[in-house]
């Protein structure tokens, strides 16, 4: 017989939920934005670090040192070293907000139902999916690209597709991504934990390979592109927030992972071992690649599917593309898939079970690329580059997501004190349907950044968007949820 009422129930510092009909018949649950059951959290801090090393073992990392010398005006030494301040920098977001995710076992979406309420979750929900729907679509043409090359290596016919066939591999891999999420976790787990060994030695072979081809000091030693005389702090700073930027969106939605992880000591273990360390010495390997490329095939080449595809072996090309396909799929489904299905089935649990909001995400990604997509085919004229839009997505989502980040902690750790209502984050009429004090804090800070645009004497807020937004959500946060508290408070005291 089913019983009525939700019980929670603690297994050695970690709580699960036992569903009554309350939160069963709740338009606020279905089974895959359910808690997980103690049972379920197989992860260890060696599947969180495998988890770590496959999502930041991609394209997009390996352009980074680029993109800060390039468009930040840094030299390959503060590149490098931005990069893994930044990583260090975004580890105390992951690991505070994965915290609630690994004792009660809920998803991101379910999370925010607590700060922002059981309605209002969707908004920053919605913000946080559309940024990784684009970051799945860029991901997705990364990996279009290697299987393009890789059918070009072992078919001559191939290879005259041109653009057709680069648009043929996306769908390709369009697809295979959704099936691998559609496999559900223990699938994502079991190809981070295959494919972070065999990334690190394709990153070692690909490094013996550049090193003799390039002098590391003349590297060192190049002159940034700023103008003569300028302050580095600027400039520092401003990619020092863009590379925050780059995992700003995993620093919200860790509790989608981290419900998975045995213990608190496993998912902070995990990631410290797994992120900064592997983000900077993939962007190092960038770098050095990019400056040996001249060398090894007769041009500058900034990315390592091109640089690759100019090798004159089909053997090792169509060898080096497979890597790079399992790299890119390693990344792409858990960095870029996991987060929005969630997110989408918070819209209306009963009706979007997770196929729809898989099938969703690959949509809406779809759609963000269809602008490249023409491009490729032929059927569309235009200057605006990939590389271009996300260089520019990383600072600009990077302010919006901030105050996100800081709400949520300052929620769960000063606020609610650790103690979440389990039940209630599933069933209306405990947690508000929409959470003022969330909005009031996210509001201001996006505004301020907004506004920070068109002055030139605030537009450092702009350029260090992430910091000031967190920072002052967080406070913000603090200070409405005190004063509301406070007046709460007199009103009782003036009716008794």
């Amino acid at each position: 017989m089913q019983q009525i009422r939700s019980e929670v129930i603690e297994r050695g510092g970690l709580y699960e939920l036992a569903a009554g009909e309350d939160v069963l018949d709740s338009p606020r649950y279905n089974h895959d934005i359910a808690p997980t059951k103690v049972q379920e959290r197989t992860w260890n801090k060696w599947h969180i670090t495998a988890l770590w090393v496959g999502m930041a073992i991609c394209v997009p990392t390996y352009t980074l040192g680029g993109v800060l010398t390039a468009y930040f005006g840094l030299t390959v030494g503060e590149a490098l070293l931005a990069i893994l301040l930044a990583n260090i920098v975004v580890l105390i977001p992951l690991t505070l907000n994965a915290f609630a995710g690994t004792k009660y076992g809920i998803p991101f979406p379910v999370l925010l139902r607590s700060s922002f309420g059981m309605v209002g979750s969707n908004v920053p929900c919605l913000i946080r999916a559309v940024v990784a729907c684009g970051w799945f679509g860029i991901q997705t043409m990364f990996g279009g690209l290697a299987i393009h090359l890789l059918l070009g290596s072992l078919f001559d016919g191939w290879k005259a597709l041109g653009g057709t066939g680069e648009v043929i591999g996306f769908m390709i891999f369009w697809a295979l991504n959704l099936w691998v999420v559609l496999r559900g976790a223990e699938s994502i787990k079991w190809l981070e934990t295959l494919s972070a060994p065999l990334l690190v030695l394709v990153g070692a072979g690909l490094l013996v390979w550049a090193l003799p081809h390039v002098s590391l000091t003349e590297l060192m030693a190049q002159p940034p592109k700023r103008p003569e005389g300028a302050s580095v702090t600027g400039y520092f700073f401003a990619g020092l927030t863009a590379m925050v930027g780059f995992w700003a969106t995993l620093s919200l939605n860790i509790p989608d992972f981290s419900r998975y992880a045995k213990s608190q000591k496993d998912q902070i273990v995990g990631q410290i071992i797994g992120l900064p360390l592997t983000m900077f010495l993939f962007a190092a390997l960038g770098v050095v690649m990019t400056a040996a490329s001249a060398s090894l095939v007769g041009e500058t080449v900034a990315d390592p599917v091109n640089l690759i595809g100019h090798i004159q072996s089909p053997i090792w090309v169509a060898l080096a593309m497979a890597l790079i396909i399992i790299a890119t799929l390693s990344t792409n489904t858990a960095a870029n898939i996991v987060s929005p299905t969630n997110d989408f089935q918070n819209l209306a649990p009963k009706r979007i079970g997770r196929t729809k909001a898989v099938m969703l995400t690959g949509l809406v990604g779809l759609a963000l690329m269809a602008h490249e997509l023409l491009k490729k085919l032929g059927l569309l004229v235009s200057d605006v580059s990939l590389e271009t839009v996300y260089s520019n997505w990383l600072l600009g989502y990077s302010s919006l997501l901030g105050p996100i980040a800081g709400i949520m902690v300052v929620d769960y750790f000063l606020i609610r004190k650790q103690q979440l209502d389990l039940p209630g984050l599933y069933r209306d009429g405990v947690y508000p349907a929409w959470n003022l004090a969330g909005f009031i804090a996210f509001g201001m800070p996006v505004a301020l950044t907004l506004m920070s645009l068109g002055s030139d004497m605030f537009s450092w807020f702009y350029d260090y968007g992430w910091f000031t937004g967190s920072l002052l959500g967080g406070l913000l946060y603090y200070g409405v949820c005190s004063l509301r508290r406070s007046l709460a408070v007199r009103v009782a005291k003036a009716s008794v």
